[in-house]
């Protein structure tokens, strides 16, 4: 018996058959189809535990939510003291929380003006594509082929057809896609000076993250000022310091117009997000300010822990130890692809975003199967199942990452092994 307080298993397959009843039955069968049958139960620091009591290493972080951990110590207790005194706040009127957060993060942000809350990021990517749409009086939006960027009404239309085409929302005649990297075709979509927003992941997620070639970034923000695009930086998964900088495109030398911040800001234990924009996209703000009305974004309680992770982020040690970890997977990863060269062909990093690329069209999905047996989650992108997003936080110790090493390196064989049936079967 599996005993919550507010509900009850018998056993895990009592919860299994009650997911697939109902919660979410293909997510579900997905998973028992591959053979991960995990379960999350505890959780605590970067370790999951599975309800069997399994404890597994977590390199997913749900897409850096859990940048500093499960249930971080310092951001329980804030959150904690935030409920003595605040809850979900009144979107209508000025907040003590909401404005101490909008100017820490305008204050981190040099050249933008305004922080305008949500609760996810596809809400954030809502405001940020609203504000374009304002302060260019165009409608056209370009995005990047295999880009991701939520999956809300305007959020889903930006993103791969594997998320918008199932609700009919694939490729409104508003929205367009170019390839990541071509400058040329960014160019051609750009040129009719009727795109009101270019909207981009710095590093691309979902599709395994890609690297962005020497100087891409900054051209396309160049080719957007030349025709009056605003341009808009995703941070969701490459901001809060996992690129070395607080946002991915000062690690770029990039100035956006509008940047999106999610997941990691919430310290996994409150949801909240922003859109930070300048003062051309926010006059909105000025004009009309409840053109954007949302009941939980920038919940007062999110808004304490969001302060606390921003404080956090900003420590010399915090600091050092990015730079420490990221030079132990560049060069970690480089001698396991000495090791393991015949199925492990590369790695894209920037700071501790890291994606390992396998030489088989489902690579990463073996590799995901052999590294959860040997007691360690990461998994494989959505858009190119060659890659493994592999996501070390920024407070993980050397110990820990020693670990990881030696589990990953002794999971090589049996992820040769299910590339090899793979193949057989095909």
């Amino acid at each position: 018996m599996y005993d919550y307080g507010l509900f009850r298993y018998e056993s895990k397959e009592d919860l299994l058959d009650t997911a697939i009843r109902y919660w979410n039955p293909d997510k579900t069968k997905f998973w028992q189809k591959l053979g991960v049958d995990l379960v999350i139960d505890r959780r605590e620091g970067y370790f999951l535990y599975d309800m069997s009591g399994r404890r597994l290493i977590d390199l997913h972080l749900n897409g850096g939510t859990y940048n500093f951990g499960h249930r971080n110590p310092e951001l329980v207790e804030t959150l904690k003291y935030a409920l003595d005194y605040f809850d979900m706040g009144n979107h209508w009127f000025p907040s003590v929380a909401r404005s101490a957060l909008a100017e820490e993060l305008v204050g981190i942000s040099p050249g933008l003006k305004y922080a305008v809350f949500g609760a996810g990021g596809a809400e954030a990517v809502e405001i940020a594509l609203k504000s374009a749409r304002f302060a260019t009086k165009r409608r056209r939006i370009l995005s990047i082929y295999k880009g991701y960027h939520g999956h809300s009404g305007l959020s889903v239309a930006t993103g791969d057809d594997r998320f918008s085409k199932i609700f009919l929302a694939d490729r409104p005649e508003e929205f367009e896609q170019v390839p990541f990297n071509d400058l040329a075709a960014m160019e051609r979509a750009l040129s009719g000076r009727d795109v009101a927003a270019l909207i981009i992941e710095t590093i691309p997620a979902t599709y395994g993250f890609p690297m962005p070639d020497d100087g891409y970034l900054p051209a396309c923000k160049a080719l957007c000022q030349k025709y009056g695009t605003v341009y808009i930086a995703d941070e969701v998964q490459t901001g809060l310091m996992r690129t070395g900088e607080m946002w991915g495109w000062q690690a770029y030398g990039v100035q956006p117009d509008i940047y999106v911040t999610a997941k990691g800001l919430s310290g996994g234990l409150y949801p909240i997000s922003a859109a930070v924009v300048d003062e051309r996209c926010g006059d909105w703000l000025n004009i009309d300010g409840a053109a954007h009305i949302t009941t939980t974004g920038g919940a007062e309680l999110g808004c304490i822990v969001a302060m606390k992770v921003l404080e956090m982020l900003q420590r010399p040690a915090v600091v050092a130890n990015v730079a420490a970890v990221t030079e132990f997977f560049a060069t970690g990863m480089a001698e396991m692809m000495r090791r393991h060269g015949d199925i492990f062909s590369g790695v894209r990093q920037k700071g501790v975003v890291l994606g390992l690329e396998f030489d088989h069209p489902e690579g990463a999905v073996h590799v995901s199967r052999a590294l959860y047996e040997h007691g360690v989650w990461a998994i494989f992108s959505s858009l190119d199942k060659r890659v493994l997003q592999f996501k070390p936080g920024v407070l993980k110790s050397v110990e820990l990452c020693e670990e990881i090493l030696d589990r990953f390196d002794a999971a090589m064989p049996r992820a040769r092994e299910l590339m090899h049936a793979a193949r057989k079967a095909a």
